[in-house]
């Protein structure tokens, strides 16, 4: 890996500077991806714009900034971006500062600020070894996610398409899918979850097998299709909505949609789960409903007090292998399995040891 500190002119930075849809905003002769198409949005606000330019016209030293280097020769920010749109929106005329327009300034203080220069370090390697870079980085600097690391790694023609669909508020995913993600899209959680959900987990693979592929029209499909699902299967309203952010429909749609779901079944149990005190965690009645694991639903734990109890009825003795046990050796269980309507109750405990137990368990 190769990282160099360069020093940029403002005059050099701002050198045909352009703000579109078609092409993003691109800065120092078009070379520089700035922000590409419909990724996060311009969100410094009026007071740290202003800062950005002050340093600027008293000459004082601003944040270094990191630019990586693609396969094509260009490059793209990966920390460094709204000061430089700031930059560049000054130097265009879009904004004043201190009541005064660019193009208002005297010659010599354009010239100051036009030869005021910044420094830059450029990165280049292989994937991986900028990826540890930008994460090193990140951790001294301003916080990034982890997708948009990744963007910059992975950068190319499948992102860029990819971030057409999931990188915008209001962009097509966010659309159809906000009541199941969480996150949002302008910091490309929505982006994230998509590649996770069709890949399984495996998100820099999918995106470095990917990077150079003209779109990303089958990762749109593949969301739309789960989206779908979703729907037509739990058909829900909207308080269902609230327990099913965050929910790895990705992983279920690849094991369950092919199965003829009954719809009225599941919304009977659904309205029982969501009633049910012994279940603590909502979010995962729907992947319990399709998988029947428990684990999905953390069941109420019995107390230490209802722990001691049922220890003492039984005068130490598991309740299945009829040993006798110190208490911090056995374990509390539903005499009463929760899912055959077993609640978690001191008349419903009993204590087993830790080996029982995990056999009955695992049953």
């Amino acid at each position: 890996m190769k990282i160099e500190l360069h020093k940029i002119s403002v005059r050099e930075l701002t050198n045909g500077y352009e703000d579109n849809a078609e092409n993003g905003v691109r800065a120092f002769g078009g070379k520089l991806d700035v922000r590409p198409p419909y990724q996060r949005e311009f969100v410094y606000k009026e007071n740290q714009r202003n800062a950005v330019i002050d340093t600027l016209t008293q000459g004082f030293p601003l944040n270094v900034m990191y630019w990586a280097t693609r396969d094509d020769g260009t490059f793209e920010i990966v920390d460094g971006q709204q000061r430089t749109i700031s930059i560049c929106q000054y130097v265009n005329g879009d904004f004043a500062f201190d009541m005064r327009y660019f193009h208002n300034l005297q010659d010599d203080e354009k010239e100051k600020i036009l030869n005021y220069e910044l420094q830059v370090y450029i990165c280049s390697g292989t994937d991986s070894e900028k990826l540890k870079w930008f994460e090193t980085i990140n951790i001294a600097g301003e916080e990034l996610t982890k997708q948009e690391l990744r963007n910059a790694v992975y950068a190319g023609s499948w992102v860029s398409d990819a971030k057409r669909y999931f990188s915008k508020i209001g962009a097509p995913a966010a659309k159809i899918g906000s009541d199941y993600l969480t996150g949002s899209a302008n910091r490309q959680e929505y982006l994230e979850t998509a590649i996770s959900w069709m890949s399984d987990g495996n998100i820099e693979a999918h995106m470095a097998n990917h990077q150079h592929d003209a779109n990303a029209a089958p990762l749109w499909q593949f969301f739309q299709s789960v989206i779908t699902w979703i729907e037509s299967s739990f058909r829900p309203n909207k308080e269902r909505k609230k327990i099913m952010k965050g929910v790895n429909w990705g992983e279920l749609y690849k094991k369950y949609k092919d199965q003829v779901l009954d719809t009225k079944a599941i919304d009977e149990e659904v309205s029982r789960l969501i009633l049910d005190d012994d279940v603590t965690k909502k979010s995962g009645i729907y992947p319990y409903i399709l998988t029947r694991k428990e684990k999905y639903l953390s069941i109420r734990a019995f107390t230490d007090a209802q722990k001691l109890a049922a220890y003492e009825r039984q005068a130490g003795i598991c309740a299945d292998c009829g040993e006798h046990f110190e208490l911090s050796q056995m374990e509390a269980d539903h005499i009463t399995p929760w899912h055959a309507g077993g609640k978690t109750t001191a008349e419903n405990c009993q204590m087993l040891c830790r080996e029982c137990n995990r056999r009955k368990s695992g049953k």
